[in-house]
């Protein structure tokens, strides 16, 4: 209940504003949470060790004098900041985000957002992470639109780096690629018919699953053979781990794993997803080069465990464009009710007198919904 918990962990002296929610089945991740755990445990209730699974709504923001991003997008649950869309999916959102503030009654816009993390690691708590659920089309987007992410130091730079001086390995056969994917695809796979040094294969499996991923739109076994890749790739890594341990002294990052849970991720495979994030984590083990690569893995281990047990506890859909209360009225106790319409809950501050039979979404079908 998050208007119950806006007064536990602090009263805004605000009035009750109202968003319009825009429901869907399409995941958008949110960035840089790490700054904003203080207010992330906040609004799940409190730090505890158990892994934390909490659903709720986000709204999304215009932060024009972001002096980082001219179009950045904050994420806002509660009143308070939790995080931003990554700068790729925020100049890609912005222009069907002012639309819908436009077109929306309240003017504000809502996502269901999903807060996921935390549980025991080595080092301590797990940081919580946000996963947003919307519908791309209402943004004006294709459906398989996605954020790739920023990029992610994978130790090749440093590897051809010294090259020359490091006989065990020869990564020449990179400038020799085309650069047509599909060519390309067909050099990687001779290579690695003959190649036998971990660290060559390691990066060349790495290069052919990235122009594999590039090539989806190119060919149609493209994503099968990516996924086969991926696995052999998984396969191998009881001779790739060491050898990468012993050129660094750490692991680098792996981003086969992101990628292939970010793969199942999009076709809803929960399962494969949280799998993928597992042998990740163990892959890594304790010396990863980057352990937020390692917490971006254990928040999608919890974001598919979510997906998971929801299977077994389905719950009605929101109406579409429904209005939902994004921060709590000032004093005041907040009750729950059941609309007698369309069976979701909402919640209301206690009043005397009759109680509403429907939720404002249903009430707004008849009259748009007002800003507070």
């Amino acid at each position: 209940m998050p208007g119950l918990l806006s007064r536990l962990f602090g009263k805004p002296s605000v009035r009750a504003l109202e968003a319009n929610l825009y429901p869907g089945d399409e995941t958008l991740e949110v960035v840089g949470e790490s700054h904003y755990q203080d207010a992330l445990w906040r609004i799940v209730g409190g730090h505890r060790r158990d892994p934390v699974r909490y659903e709720t709504e986000a709204v999304l923001e215009l932060e024009a004098g972001n002096r980082h991003d001219a179009n950045a997008i904050k994420v806002v649950i509660d009143g308070a900041p939790v995080g931003y869309l990554s700068r790729e999916d925020a100049a890609a959102y912005r222009p069907g985000l002012l639309r819908l503030m436009e077109t929306s009654p309240t003017g504000r816009v809502a996502l269901g957002a999903a807060i996921v993390g935390g549980g025991p690691r080595s080092d301590g708590i797990g940081f919580l992470g946000v996963f947003l659920d919307h519908d791309p089309a209402d943004f004006g987007l294709a459906a398989r639109y996605a954020s790739n992410g920023p990029s992610l130091r994978t130790g090749f730079s440093e590897a051809i780096a010294t090259d020359l001086e490091d006989d065990s390995y020869d990564l020449a056969w990179y400038e020799e690629l085309s650069e047509n994917d599909v060519k390309a695809i067909e050099q990687l796979r001779s290579r690695l018919d003959t190649e036998r040094d971990p660290l060559d294969r390691h990066y060349m499996l790495g290069e052919l699953e990235k122009r594999l991923y590039k090539s989806r739109d190119a060919f149609a076994s493209a994503l099968d053979e990516f996924d086969a890749v991926c696995r052999q790739h998984d396969e191998e890594m009881v001779t790739i781990r060491p050898a990468l341990f012993d050129k660094f002294g750490v692991v680098p990052v792996i981003d086969m794993y992101r990628q292939a849970a970010v793969r199942c991720q999009k076709a809803k495979d929960w399962q494969s997803m949280r799998d993928w994030a597992e042998r990740g984590i163990r892959a890594y083990g304790e010396e990863a080069a980057r352990p937020k690569a390692v917490e971006d893995l254990h928040k999608r281990v919890s974001y598919a465990t979510a997906k998971i047990e929801a299977v077994d506890r389905p719950k009605p859909r929101k109406p579409r464009a429904a209005t939902v209360r994004t921060t709590s009225a000032t004093g005041g106790e907040v009750e729950r009710l059941v609309c007698a319409s369309c069976g979701t809950n909402f919640e209301r501050v206690r009043t005397r007198g009759r109680k509403p039979r429907t939720c404002p979404a249903c009430r707004d079908r008849a009259s748009p919904a007002v800003s507070a």
